[in-house]
C-alpha cells in the first residue's frame, strides 16, 4: 500500500475542472487551437490554451485586482478543487509543493515590453516573476504555512513534486500535502521551443512516424496526499494510491534524451520496483510522449527495454492538452487517477503510423472494457531529469 490520494483538481485546455477534463477525454476532444487570450501568439499558432481570461479567473477566485500571475491563478484554481472542503487544524502537519517552469514570466514580459518601449513600466510586476512567488501566493490563498516548497526541474517538475510529497508522508514529516504544478503560456517559452526547431505548426502527433514537434499548452493540477492519521481526521475517501516513484538523471544532453533511453529505463524500472507490483500488473502507461522526434523514440526504446514484447497499453495525452511543461506531470497524474477510477485508457490522438525504429503502436481509441489496476506515468525533462510514477487501485 502506498500514499493515499484523496483529492484532485485540474484546469487545462480541455476543461476548468476534473469533471470537464474527464468528459473531454472520454469524447476524444482536443483543446489545442489558436489562442484566444494569449495576445502575443500569432493566429496560426496552435496552443493548448486554458479557455478563460485572467480577469474572469480573478473574479472566480476572489483574488482582487492586485498583480498576480496567470501561473498563480491557474494553480490556485486547481489547488482549491483538490483541497475541497478540508479544514485546517493544528493536529495535522500540512504542506504544499508546487512546481513551475515559467513562474510569473507572463507578467514580467509585460514589464519588459513597456520598459523597452519607455512606456511607463510597472516595476511591481517583477515581484511575481520568481518561481517561488507562485507557490507562496497559492499557499497564502489556501492558508497553508507549515511547509512550502517549489520545484523546477523542467518537464519532470510536476512528477517530482508528487514524489517529494509522497516521501515526506512516508518519512512522517507531514500528515497531508498538496502536490502539483502550474504553468502559463509565455512568449519566451514559445520562442524558445521554436528556436530548438521542435514546435509543430500542425497538431502534434505523439509516437507517429511523421511527428515533428510539440504544441505548448498551459494549465495546472494538484493532488491531495494524506497519511492514515489525516484520513482518520478528514474522513476522505481514498481515490487510489501513489505506490511507486523514481527519478534518474542520465545527463545525456542539455535538451535531448538518450537514444538508448537509459535514464527513462532506470526511472521506469525503479518506480515499478518501488511500487511492489509486477510489470505485468501495469494496465496502462500514460507516456511523456511530447511529439518530438527524439523524445518519442527514446521513450519507445525505454518501454521495450523494460517490458520487452509485453508492453502495456500506452498513449500520450499531450495531443489533448499540449505540453504544459512543469504542470505536465501533475496533469497527467490526475488523468492517471481518473483512468483507475473509471477504467479508462485514453486514445493517442493524431496517430497514424508507427515509429519505424520500434514499431510500437499506442492506443488509438478510448478503451473502457477492462479494469485499470495500475498506471505508470512518465515525465522526462530537459537535462535528462527522468521521473516515473506508479498509481494503483490498492
Amino acid at each position: 500500500m502506498g500514499v493515499r490520494i484523496t483529492g484532485i483538481g485540474i484546469v487545462s485546455a480541455i476543461g476548468l475542472s476534473v469533471e470537464e477534463n474527464l468528459l473531454a477525454l472520454k469524447e476524444g476532444r482536443s483543446g489545442i487551437a489558436s489562442a484566444a487570450f494569449f495576445k502575443e501568439a500569432s493566429r496560426d499558432l496552435l496552443v493548448g490554451e486554458v479557455k478563460i481570461s485572467d480577469d474572469d479567473l480573478k473574479t472566480q477566485l476572489g483574488t482582487g485586482p492586485a498583480n498576480i500571475s496567470r501561473t498563480s491563478l491557474l494553480g490556485l484554481k486547481a489547488a482549491r478543487e483538490a483541497w475541497g472542503s478540508n479544514v485546517h487544524t493544528p493536529a495535522l502537519r500540512t504542506g504544499i509543493i508546487s512546481s513551475t517552469s515559467v513562474g510569473g514570466m507572463d507578467r514580467s514580459e509585460i514589464f519588459y515590453k513597456d520598459y523597452l518601449a519607455q512606456n511607463n513600466p510597472d516595476f511591481s510586476l517583477l515581484k511575481t516573476h520568481d518561481s517561488g512567488s507562485t507557490t507562496e501566493r497559492i499557499a497564502a490563498e489556501m492558508g497553508i504555512s507549515g511547509y512550502i516548497n517549489t520545484l523546477s526541474t523542467a518537464c519532470s517538475s510536476g512528477a517530482n513534486a508528487i514524489m517529494l510529497g509522497a516521501r515526506l508522508l512516508i518519512q512522517n514529516k507531514l500528515d497531508r500535502v498538496l502536490v502539483g504544478g502550474s504553468d502559463a503560456l509565455t512568449k519566451f517559452t514559445i520562442n524558445g521551443f521554436r528556436s530548438l526547431m521542435i514546435y509543430d505548426d500542425q497538431w502534434c502527433r505523439p509516437f507517429d512516424e511523421s511527428r515533428s514537434g510539440l504544441n505548448l499548452g498551459e494549465g495546472a493540477a494538484f493532488l491531495l496526499l494524506e497519511n492514515d492519521k489525516s484520513v482518520a481526521f478528514s474522513g476522505n475517501q481514498t481515490l487510489c494510491y501513489v505506490s511507486g516513484w523514481a527519478n534518474a538523471a542520465d545527463a545525456y544532453h542539455q535538451t535531448a534524451s538518450s537514444p538508448e533511453g537509459k535514464g527513462a529505463t532506470l526511472a521506469i524500472e525503479n518506480a515499478i520496483q518501488r511500487s511492489g507490483i509486477t510489470r505485468e500488473s501495469i494496465s496502462y502507461v500514460n507516456a511523456h510522449g511530447t511529439g518530438t522526434k527524439n523524445n518519442d523514440l527514446s521513450e519507445s526504446v525505454a518501454l521495450k527495454n523494460v517490458f520487452g514484447e509485453n508492453i502495456p497499453a500506452f498513449s500520450s495525452t499531450k495531443a489533448f492538452t499540449g505540453h504544459t511543461l512543469a504542470a505536465a506531470g501533475a496533469i497527467e497524474a490526475v488523468f492517471s487517477v481518473l483512468s483507475i477510477q473509471h477504467s479508462l485508457i485514453y486514445p493517442n490522438l493524431n496517430y497514424r503510423n508507427a515509429i519505424a525504429e520500434t514499431g510500437l503502436e499506442p492506443v488509438t481509441s478510448l478503451q473502457t472494457d477492462k479494469p485499470v489496476e495500475a498506471v505508470l506515468s512518465n515525465s522526462f525533462g530537459f537535462g535528462g531529469n527522468n521521473s516515473s510514477l506508479v498509481f494503483s487501485k490498492k
